[in-house]
Protein backbone atom coordinates (compact mmCIF):
# COMPACT_ATOMS: atom_id res chain seq x y z
CA UNK A 1 0.00 0.00 0.00
CA UNK A 2 2.84 2.39 0.82
CA UNK A 3 4.25 2.04 -2.71
CA UNK A 4 0.83 2.88 -4.13
CA UNK A 5 0.69 6.06 -2.06
CA UNK A 6 4.16 7.11 -3.26
CA UNK A 7 3.13 6.58 -6.88
CA UNK A 8 -0.04 8.61 -6.35
CA UNK A 9 1.93 11.43 -4.78
CA UNK A 10 4.38 11.57 -7.67
CA UNK A 11 1.52 11.60 -10.16
CA UNK A 12 -0.93 14.00 -8.50
CA UNK A 13 0.78 16.19 -5.94
CA UNK A 14 2.26 18.48 -8.58
CA UNK A 15 -1.27 19.36 -9.74
CA UNK A 16 -1.84 21.45 -6.63
CA UNK A 17 -4.78 21.43 -4.23
CA UNK A 18 -7.79 23.74 -4.03
CA UNK A 19 -10.28 23.82 -1.18
CA UNK A 20 -13.26 23.42 -3.51
CA UNK A 21 -11.86 20.14 -4.83
CA UNK A 22 -12.39 18.53 -1.40
CA UNK A 23 -16.11 19.33 -1.16
CA UNK A 24 -18.29 16.21 -1.28
CA UNK A 25 -18.10 12.69 0.12
CA UNK A 26 -15.20 10.21 0.22
CA UNK A 27 -14.79 6.62 1.40
CA UNK A 28 -12.19 3.99 2.17
CA UNK A 29 -12.61 0.33 3.06
CA UNK A 30 -9.88 -1.63 4.80
CA UNK A 31 -9.43 -5.00 6.51
CA UNK A 32 -8.27 -5.59 10.08
CA UNK A 33 -6.00 -8.44 11.15
CA UNK A 34 -9.08 -10.48 12.14
CA UNK A 35 -10.41 -10.10 8.56
CA UNK A 36 -13.13 -7.67 9.72
CA UNK A 37 -13.76 -5.05 7.02
CA UNK A 38 -14.28 -1.47 8.14
CA UNK A 39 -15.70 1.40 6.11
CA UNK A 40 -14.83 5.03 6.71
CA UNK A 41 -16.90 7.80 5.13
CA UNK A 42 -15.64 11.38 5.07
CA UNK A 43 -18.08 14.21 4.33
CA UNK A 44 -16.57 17.62 3.62
CA UNK A 45 -18.66 20.77 3.42
CA UNK A 46 -17.56 24.39 3.22
CA UNK A 47 -15.65 24.92 6.48
CA UNK A 48 -16.78 21.72 8.23
CA UNK A 49 -16.04 18.01 7.97
CA UNK A 50 -16.82 14.67 9.64
CA UNK A 51 -15.33 11.18 9.41
CA UNK A 52 -17.14 8.06 10.60
CA UNK A 53 -16.06 4.42 10.70
CA UNK A 54 -18.34 1.39 10.96
CA UNK A 55 -18.30 -2.31 10.13
CA UNK A 56 -18.87 -2.83 6.43
CA UNK A 57 -20.89 -6.03 6.89
CA UNK A 58 -23.25 -5.00 9.70
CA UNK A 59 -23.09 -1.20 9.97
CA UNK A 60 -22.02 -1.49 13.62
CA UNK A 61 -20.76 1.96 14.65
CA UNK A 62 -17.05 2.24 15.59
CA UNK A 63 -16.11 5.93 15.91
CA UNK A 64 -16.53 9.44 14.54
CA UNK A 65 -14.76 12.78 14.73
CA UNK A 66 -15.03 16.15 13.03
CA UNK A 67 -15.10 19.91 13.22
CA UNK A 68 -13.89 22.87 11.22
CA UNK A 69 -11.22 22.77 8.54
CA UNK A 70 -9.26 25.09 6.28
CA UNK A 71 -6.64 24.62 3.59
CA UNK A 72 -3.34 26.50 3.34
CA UNK A 73 -1.30 25.38 0.36
CA UNK A 74 -1.23 21.59 0.63
CA UNK A 75 -1.91 21.50 4.38
CA UNK A 76 -5.28 21.04 6.07
CA UNK A 77 -5.74 22.37 9.60
CA UNK A 78 -8.73 20.97 11.47
CA UNK A 79 -10.14 22.06 14.84
CA UNK A 80 -11.75 19.12 16.61
CA UNK A 81 -15.33 19.66 17.85
CA UNK A 82 -16.11 16.02 18.69
CA UNK A 83 -14.14 12.78 18.88
CA UNK A 84 -15.66 9.57 20.23
CA UNK A 85 -12.32 7.76 20.39
CA UNK A 86 -10.44 10.52 22.23
CA UNK A 87 -12.69 13.29 23.68
CA UNK A 88 -9.63 15.11 25.05
CA UNK A 89 -8.80 16.15 21.48
CA UNK A 90 -11.90 18.39 21.43
CA UNK A 91 -10.79 22.00 21.08
CA UNK A 92 -7.35 21.13 19.72
CA UNK A 93 -6.03 21.70 16.21
CA UNK A 94 -4.30 19.17 13.99
CA UNK A 95 -2.53 19.78 10.68
CA UNK A 96 -1.54 17.33 7.96
CA UNK A 97 -0.42 17.40 4.36
CA UNK A 98 -2.79 16.19 1.66
CA UNK A 99 -2.92 15.35 -2.02
CA UNK A 100 -5.99 15.28 -4.24
CA UNK A 101 -6.55 14.53 -7.93
CA UNK A 102 -10.33 15.01 -7.63
CA UNK A 103 -11.11 11.26 -7.65
CA UNK A 104 -8.54 10.12 -5.07
CA UNK A 105 -7.50 12.00 -1.94
CA UNK A 106 -4.91 11.01 0.65
CA UNK A 107 -2.91 12.10 3.67
CA UNK A 108 0.83 12.52 3.24
CA UNK A 109 3.17 10.29 5.26
CA UNK A 110 0.40 7.73 5.79
CA UNK A 111 -1.33 4.90 3.97
CA UNK A 112 -4.73 6.61 4.15
CA UNK A 113 -6.32 7.03 0.72
CA UNK A 114 -9.98 7.89 0.05
CA UNK A 115 -12.00 7.41 -3.13
CA UNK A 116 -14.53 10.07 -4.07
CA UNK A 117 -18.24 9.26 -3.74
CA UNK A 118 -19.63 12.57 -5.01
CA UNK A 119 -18.83 16.23 -5.65
CA UNK A 120 -21.69 17.63 -3.56
CA UNK A 121 -24.51 16.69 -5.93
CA UNK A 122 -27.18 15.65 -6.97
CA UNK A 123 -28.87 16.15 -3.57
CA UNK A 124 -30.20 19.65 -2.88
CA UNK A 125 -29.02 19.93 0.75
CA UNK A 126 -25.24 19.88 0.47
CA UNK A 127 -23.66 21.76 3.39
CA UNK A 128 -23.35 21.84 7.16
CA UNK A 129 -26.57 22.59 9.07
CA UNK A 130 -27.44 23.32 12.70
CA UNK A 131 -30.78 22.61 14.30
CA UNK A 132 -32.16 26.13 14.77
CA UNK A 133 -35.81 25.62 15.65
CA UNK A 134 -39.03 23.65 15.57
CA UNK A 135 -42.63 24.41 14.63
CA UNK A 136 -45.18 23.11 17.15
CA UNK A 137 -48.89 23.83 17.03
CA UNK A 138 -48.20 26.41 14.34
CA UNK A 139 -45.70 28.34 16.49
CA UNK A 140 -41.99 28.68 15.71
CA UNK A 141 -39.71 27.80 18.61
CA UNK A 142 -36.20 29.05 17.82
CA UNK A 143 -33.03 27.52 19.20
CA UNK A 144 -29.77 29.39 19.88
CA UNK A 145 -27.08 27.88 17.62
CA UNK A 146 -24.18 29.89 19.07
CA UNK A 147 -23.83 27.81 22.25
CA UNK A 148 -21.61 24.77 22.84
CA UNK A 149 -24.51 22.27 22.65
CA UNK A 150 -25.08 21.48 18.97
CA UNK A 151 -27.12 19.19 16.80
CA UNK A 152 -25.55 19.25 13.36
CA UNK A 153 -26.17 17.58 10.02
CA UNK A 154 -23.51 17.45 7.32
CA UNK A 155 -24.56 16.45 3.83
CA UNK A 156 -22.76 15.93 0.55
CA UNK A 157 -24.74 15.27 -2.60
CA UNK A 158 -25.53 11.67 -1.62
CA UNK A 159 -24.37 11.17 1.98
CA UNK A 160 -25.61 12.53 5.31
CA UNK A 161 -24.64 12.39 8.96
CA UNK A 162 -26.17 13.98 12.06
CA UNK A 163 -24.17 14.53 15.24
CA UNK A 164 -25.21 15.73 18.72
CA UNK A 165 -22.39 16.99 20.93
CA UNK A 166 -21.15 19.67 23.33
CA UNK A 167 -17.85 21.44 22.62
CA UNK A 168 -17.59 22.78 26.18
CA UNK A 169 -18.09 19.55 28.11
CA UNK A 170 -16.65 17.40 25.28
CA UNK A 171 -19.72 15.20 25.63
CA UNK A 172 -20.93 13.21 22.63
CA UNK A 173 -24.63 12.30 22.58
CA UNK A 174 -25.08 10.33 19.38
CA UNK A 175 -24.80 10.10 15.61
CA UNK A 176 -26.19 8.31 12.59
CA UNK A 177 -25.73 8.46 8.86
CA UNK A 178 -25.94 6.89 5.45
CA UNK A 179 -27.20 7.94 2.03
CA UNK A 180 -30.01 10.31 1.07
CA UNK A 181 -32.01 11.61 -1.87
CA UNK A 182 -34.10 14.73 -2.51
CA UNK A 183 -36.82 14.25 -5.11
CA UNK A 184 -40.07 16.17 -5.64
CA UNK A 185 -39.96 17.79 -2.22
CA UNK A 186 -39.28 14.47 -0.47
CA UNK A 187 -36.14 13.82 1.56
CA UNK A 188 -35.31 10.11 2.04
CA UNK A 189 -32.62 8.71 4.34
CA UNK A 190 -31.18 5.19 4.15
CA UNK A 191 -29.45 4.51 7.47
CA UNK A 192 -26.09 2.72 7.31
CA UNK A 193 -24.96 3.28 10.92
CA UNK A 194 -26.56 4.51 14.12
CA UNK A 195 -24.56 4.82 17.33
CA UNK A 196 -27.50 4.49 19.73
CA UNK A 197 -29.23 1.48 18.19
CA UNK A 198 -27.58 -0.85 15.68
CA UNK A 199 -30.98 -2.37 14.83
CA UNK A 200 -31.83 0.84 12.95
CA UNK A 201 -29.27 0.00 10.26
CA UNK A 202 -31.04 -0.65 6.96
CA UNK A 203 -34.07 1.49 7.78
CA UNK A 204 -35.39 4.01 5.27
CA UNK A 205 -37.07 7.21 6.48
CA UNK A 206 -39.01 9.68 4.32
CA UNK A 207 -39.77 13.32 5.13
CA UNK A 208 -41.02 16.43 3.38
CA UNK A 209 -38.42 19.13 2.84
CA UNK A 210 -38.29 22.68 1.55
CA UNK A 211 -35.85 25.58 1.54
CA UNK A 212 -37.33 28.84 2.88
CA UNK A 213 -35.23 31.99 3.26
CA UNK A 214 -32.11 29.81 3.23
CA UNK A 215 -33.39 27.52 5.98
CA UNK A 216 -34.15 23.82 5.59
CA UNK A 217 -37.65 22.86 6.77
CA UNK A 218 -37.82 19.16 7.59
CA UNK A 219 -41.21 17.64 8.43
CA UNK A 220 -42.98 14.32 8.72
CA UNK A 221 -42.99 11.49 11.25
CA UNK A 222 -40.03 10.58 13.45
CA UNK A 223 -38.74 7.00 13.74
CA UNK A 224 -41.07 6.67 16.74
CA UNK A 225 -44.06 7.84 14.71
CA UNK A 226 -44.28 11.30 16.28
CA UNK A 227 -44.96 14.33 14.02
CA UNK A 228 -41.97 16.66 13.64
CA UNK A 229 -41.25 19.94 11.89
CA UNK A 230 -37.61 20.95 12.30
CA UNK A 231 -35.79 24.03 11.04
CA UNK A 232 -32.11 23.79 10.14
CA UNK A 233 -29.80 26.71 9.31
CA UNK A 234 -26.51 26.64 7.45
CA UNK A 235 -23.41 27.04 9.62
CA UNK A 236 -21.23 30.05 9.00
Amino acid sequence: MKNIVVILLCTFFSLGVQAQSFIGAWERTYTLENDEKLKSVLIIADGFQVTSTYKASTGEFIRTNGGTWNLNGDTITAKIEFDTKDPERVGTEVSFGVFNNDSIMGILDSEIVYNRIDHGDPGKLQGSWLMSGRIRDGEIQLRDTSGPRKTMKILSGTRFQWIAYNTETKQFMGTGGGSYTTENGEYTEAIEFFSRDNSRVGASLKFNYSLKDGNWHHSGLSSKGDPIHEIWSLRE
